[in-house]
């Protein structure tokens, strides 16, 4: 059998390449050389930020695509691929409605995601310390208001579970923006229109290739677009049923180096 004509993977982290520990598998790397060598292009696809994601990725050797903040932020080495900043007016009411929802009912915490940084308010050790794991530029300020930033996302950690609690509570700004579940206790506000396979579709058109071109794994609701955006679309082993769905093939879970194996079975 041939080898497909594959020019770009795209890869969930948390649940998808990283391990249960949150590290990555050691054997990516001389695989990552492996793609280079065969001019395929690997991109991170997650909700944290850039700065976290190039950290991780720091030693890689030449150019590498990044999809940050879910779709948000996407970039191709040091060259902006496209952004989609919020609006400072829709912001400052979220904020107000968030902080009623937390004194009201809602155990939360905000992280306004901004193209410098993140910053979040809260002196809720757990929920800074949740914070601190997918934002490696993270400042703790006074008052969220008063960030001067270009707003790429509003990420709101529900300590209680953000499917169950937060989703459902911000239902109504769906008609307006994207509300996104991406982790068990963490739910996104985007722009609509922002998403991991807007994003995806975006490196396509830079890198000139097409959906057939391309691969993609993901593990949550987060990352349905994403799998839409390519024909090579792999749920992990425990993926939500929704990505099951969304996607053409399975992949072993993260424990079992899903992603490594497939990547493997795709050059071979």
């Amino acid at each position: 059998m041939t080898a497909p004509d594959i020019r770009l993977i795209a890869v969930d982290m948390d649940g998808t390449l990283l391990l249960p520990d949150g590290t990555i598998p050691d054997g990516l790397w001389p695989l990552l050389e492996r793609l280079r060598e065969r001019g395929i292009a690997f991109a991170p696809a997650s909700g944290r930020q850039l700065a976290t994601l190039r950290g991780m990725f720091g030693h890689v050797e030449g150019e590498l695509d990044i999809i940050a903040e879910n779709g948000a932020y996407v970039v191709r080495g040091d060259e902006e691929v496209g952004s989609d900043a919020m609006d400072a007016a829709f912001v400052a009411d979220l904020l107000t409605r968030l902080d009623e929802l937390g004194r009201e009912s809602l155990n939360i915490g905000v992280v306004l995601c901004g193209k410098r940084s993140a910053y979040i308010q809260t002196p809720d050790p757990q929920i800074h310390a949740e914070a601190a794991k997918y934002y490696a530029a993270l400042e703790r300020v006074d008052d969220l208001r008063a960030v001067d930033d270009q707003i790429l996302k509003i990420a709101i950690y529900d300590v209680d579970g953000g499917e169950e609690h937060t989703a459902p509570a911000l239902a109504d700004l769906r008609e307006t923006h994207q509300v996104v579940v991406s982790g068990a206790h963490w739910v996104d506000v985007m722009n609509q229109g922002v998403d991991k396979g807007v994003a995806l579709r975006a490196l396509q058109r830079a890198i000139g290739i097409t959906t057939a071109q391309t691969a993609a794994f993901g593990d949550y609701l987060n990352d349905v677009e994403m799998l839409r955006a390519a024909h090579w679309s792999y749920a992990m082993a425990d993926a939500h049923p929704d990505v099951v769905a969304a996607a053409r093939f399975r992949a072993p879970s993260n424990e079992d180096l899903g992603v490594l194996t497939v990547i493997e079975e795709l050059l071979s």
